[in-house]
């Protein structure tokens, strides 16, 4: 607990997981009215399928130039940059008459989303890197939480407001606010100053490229659970209703629960041995998923929950201090690779349930996790 009590005694720290935090709040209040968008524009399931896909191209096509970005204009500038045209951006979808400006709209989004990605898990990177202190678990905790207050606040607000516009602008222009009087704790940061003169080697290429197929790996399994937990609940436990939802919500809770303790076990033990634990416990809690007991498979979505939680977060801290390797680099390679995990992992789980079965296609998620326990064990110590 020693990084949220370092979070809340200094702005220094507190700022950046305040960025996080921005992230998802915004998400969390999209996620809950995209029912009365897609109502709006008569959208079938299909069709915002593939409008949401702009969203992640946007962020697929922004990712690889975000580096050049912050080396050109500063990190600082590149977070304030970036945010605020999140903010904004977040606003479009909610204004978009047709079917075409939504799917115009979520690609700016996706632009926005990718840049602050990067920029803030740089920015948190380097100050972790300067002040020798370790809080980069615990930002992903808050962004864990972001998600949460934006859609159960939201949810409690949607009822006296006649317009989902003014909510999310509403929602936007507070935050726009908080982040204007928080940036000057960050604003002047650049990226590895002091690595201005480092370049990429050849032999640094492995042991990115193994984190980069690790956070594929363990992305898909957790956009896979986002996706389909609820139906496995359903259909392969026979859990009554009351129980489709609860898998995933315990998923998230360890996740949340783990995230906030990530850093202390990260200072002691490092971000190789957090990698290898965690992917392995993943991949028990899939195991015990597939007993096809309603209460195993609940206490395996937390078992999971618990080993993911505090893998990506460390993915980003090692990526971004091999040596040779910016960060920004480093960290926009394994966003990149890690978010097409994300994206694919649903689509990939919904191929293998019906060409085998739900319960069958689970199997390669604990194949997925496992995998990328054994790749982690190949890390070099850092």
């Amino acid at each position: 607990m020693n990084s949220l009590r370092l979070v809340f005694s200094n702005l220094r720290y507190f700022t950046p997981v305040f960025l996080f935090a921005t992230l998802n709040i915004l998400y969390g209040t999209w996620a809950i009215y995209i029912p009365k968008i897609t109502a709006k524009l008569q959208l079938s399931e299909g069709e915002l399928g593939f409008a949401v896909f702009f969203m992640a191209l946007g962020t697929l096509c922004t990712i690889p130039f975000v580096p050049r970005f912050i080396k050109n204009i500063g990190l600082g500038k590149a977070v304030l940059f970036a945010v605020i045209g999140f903010c904004i951006l977040i606003i479009q979808p909610f204004l978009a008459s047709t079917y075409v400006l939504l799917c115009a709209s979520l690609f700016g989004v996706g632009i926005f989303s990718g840049l602050l990605d990067v920029t803030i898990n740089t920015l948190v990177t380097e100050i972790e890197r300067r002040d020798e202190v370790h809080f980069m678990s615990v930002s992903h905790g808050f962004f864990s939480l972001g998600g949460m207050l934006g859609a159960g606040l939201g949810s409690l607000l949607m009822p006296y407001i006649a317009l989902p516009k003014w909510h999310i602008a509403g929602v936007s222009a507070l935050l726009i606010l908080i982040n204007l009087l928080l940036c000057k704790h960050y604003f002047s940061i650049k990226a590895g100053a002091h690595e201005e003169t480092s370049s990429f080697k050849l032999k640094n290429l492995r042991p990115l490229v193994g984190l980069a197929l690790i956070g594929f790996l363990v992305m898909a399994a957790e956009g896979a659970i986002v996706d389909w937990s609820a139906l496995y609940m359903e259909q392969v436990t026979l859990g009554s209703a009351a129980f489709a939802g609860l898998g995933y919500t315990i998923f998230n809770g360890t996740m949340a629960i783990g995230r906030f303790f990530g850093d202390a076990i990260s200072a002691s033990y490092g971000s190789r041995l957090i990698i290898i634990v965690g992917s392995f416990i993943a991949a028990i809690g899939f195991g015990i998923i597939l007993s096809g007991s309603t209460i195993y498979a609940l206490l395996g979505f937390g078992a999971v929950g618990l080993g993911l939680s505090i893998v990506v977060p460390e993915l980003f801290r090692y990526s971004g201090n091999l040596k040779g390797i910016r960060a920004e680099e480093g960290i926009s390679f394994i966003a990149g690779t890690g978010f097409v995990g994300l994206l694919l992992g649903p689509v990939f789980l919904g191929f293998l349930a019906e060409t085998f079965s739900l319960k069958g296609s689970f199997v390669a998620l604990l194949c997925f996790t496992a995998l990328a326990g054994l790749i982690a064990v190949r890390l070099k110590r850092n």
